[in-house]
């Protein structure tokens, strides 16, 4: 009898991925990372018999929480993973990989889809039959329910340490240094940042806003606090801006107190600035603040937000309004100079309805092809013609009126506490209201019917390529 040779199994090409959560101990010769790929080398070389192989590619994610997928490393795997050079993964446990079954399945499914194995070095299942994934599922909830768990210990910590007036960790801020001489950090001042800290202060005292003290300080190269990370590197040390500023001078760390969500404790640091001063500044800010921002998106909107850039310094441009005669006029303000003043940027604010106009006027003709605009195929500086641009901004003034007097007659109809006067003028303003209805809803109907046939002859006269790239539904 002939021996024959035995043949050689399949080759499986494994992959060996870890995790670690927080970046202590990374540092030293041997880490954690070290450790879980040593233990998936030695079960990769169990199964030699098998043909299974190391793929020396390191996946190393280390600092990552589990609890979502935006890692660096996990991506190059799953690119690996498309491209065909992977079968099978080996993980040190289950929660390695994610502590989260919504993100766990969509791996999985990435797995199943390109015919790839997922193996445990600590926790034996089999995915193939329904034991196994029942199994693996019990295991993935305790995961979650473990993350869930430690992020409870963690913030319930923080409280009770902000309760007691202790500092909780974080960046530096202008005015402190950070003391780590202990096992609990402590916040210790900073002589001469204290000296800034409090004539900041006493600056927006004397010029009650944010910009002049903005650019005074640009004035004395006053910057944000820098300091240097464990590992060397320097932070912050940026120019104030107007979001700067305002943190800095509502951070009640400078009155001696510590804050937690909407309490606050008294710290156990020494204050900078005194509490009268710093009352008096918050009085201050609160009498400032219009909030334009939360006002806008409902009630005015911008229809080329996140769209519209500076032409100047290519800087995103936001909605922003003012106000006179009670009329409302919109613009589209550049960030660069809200932030910091209009000597960072010439360009002038540019009318919202105008060229919102325009943009929807080079829009109308495409509608009846059923398809979205895509935002890069926007281009503000095509400007219709005056007659068309008057015409569009008539008929948005139109009917932006027409709401408000629907809306005030709603709101007056639903007060129950109206005094005899409004009472009184109540069935004036509802047939007054009635009369601008109808007449307005006239006006509008001409304007569209106008624009309409316009818009046909347009159409008609228009070459058959265009360069506005369409999608379709």
């Amino acid at each position: 009898m002939s021996n024959k040779p035995t043949p050689r199994p399949k080759t499986i090409r494994c992959a060996i991925y870890t995790r670690k959560s927080t970046e202590e101990g990374l540092d030293q010769q041997y880490n954690s990372l070290d450790a879980q790929r040593d233990a998936g080398e030695y079960f990769i070389r169990s199964q030699v018999n098998e043909g299974w192989e190391i793929v020396h590619d390191r996946y190393d994610d280390g600092g990552f929480s589990g609890g979502n997928i935006e890692r660096p490393a996990l991506k190059r795997l799953t690119e690996d993973i498309q491209a065909g050079k992977i079968d099978c993964l080996i993980v040190y446990k289950v929660d390695r990989l994610s502590r989260s079954l919504l993100d766990f399945a969509r791996v999985m499914e990435t797995f199943d889809k390109y015919s790839v194995s997922f193996v445990s070095v600590t926790q034996h299942f089999n995915t193939t039959h329904s034991m196994g994934r029942l199994t693996l599922n019990i295991l993935l909830s305790f995961a979650q329910f473990e993350r869930e768990i430690i992020g409870e210990r963690i913030r319930d910590k923080l409280a009770a340490q902000c309760r007691r007036g202790q500092w909780t960790g974080g960046y530096p801020v202008l005015g402190y240094d950070v003391d780590r001489t202990e096992r609990t950090p402590k916040l210790v001042i900073n002589s001469e940042e204290a000296t800034k800290v409090r004539r900041i202060f006493s600056l927006y005292l004397e010029l009650k806003n944010l910009l002049p003290v903005v650019h005074e300080l640009d004035e004395r190269g006053w910057t944000n606090k820098l300091w240097h990370s464990k590992k060397g590197l320097p932070k912050g040390g940026r120019v104030f801006d107007k979001g700067s500023v305002h943190a800095l001078l509502a951070n009640p760390i400078y009155c001696g107190k510590i804050k937690h969500e909407t309490d606050q404790y008294q710290g156990q640091h020494q204050a900078i600035v005194d509490t009268d001063i710093f009352d008096r500044v918050q009085a201050q800010l609160r009498e400032n603040s219009f909030n334009r921002g939360n006002r806008m998106p409902s009630k005015h909107g911008g229809l080329l937000k996140g769209i519209i850039r500076c032409p100047h310094c290519n800087v995103a441009m936001v909605p922003n309004m003012t106000k006179r005669n009670s009329i409302v006029y919109r613009y589209y303000t550049c960030v660069r100079a809200i932030k910091r003043g209009r000597q960072s940027c010439r360009h002038p604010s540019l009318p919202a309805g105008e060229i919102e106009a325009a943009v929807l006027i080079r829009c109308e003709p495409f509608h009846e092809m059923r398809g979205y605009v895509t935002r890069s195929s926007v281009r503000p500086w095509l400007l219709p013609n005056k007659a068309e641009r008057r015409s569009t901004h008539i008929r948005f003034s139109l009917r932006g009126s027409l709401r408000g007097i629907t809306a005030r007659s709603d709101s007056l109809l639903s007060r129950n506490d109206l005094t005899a006067k409004s009472r009184t003028a109540l069935p004036i303003f509802r047939s007054e209201s009635k009369w601008q209805n109808s007449n307005w809803q006239r006006s509008i109907g001409s304007l569209s019917t106008w624009k309409s046939k316009r818009c046909r002859r347009k159409r008609s006269k228009m070459p058959s390529s265009t360069s506005i790239a369409f999608g379709t539904h």
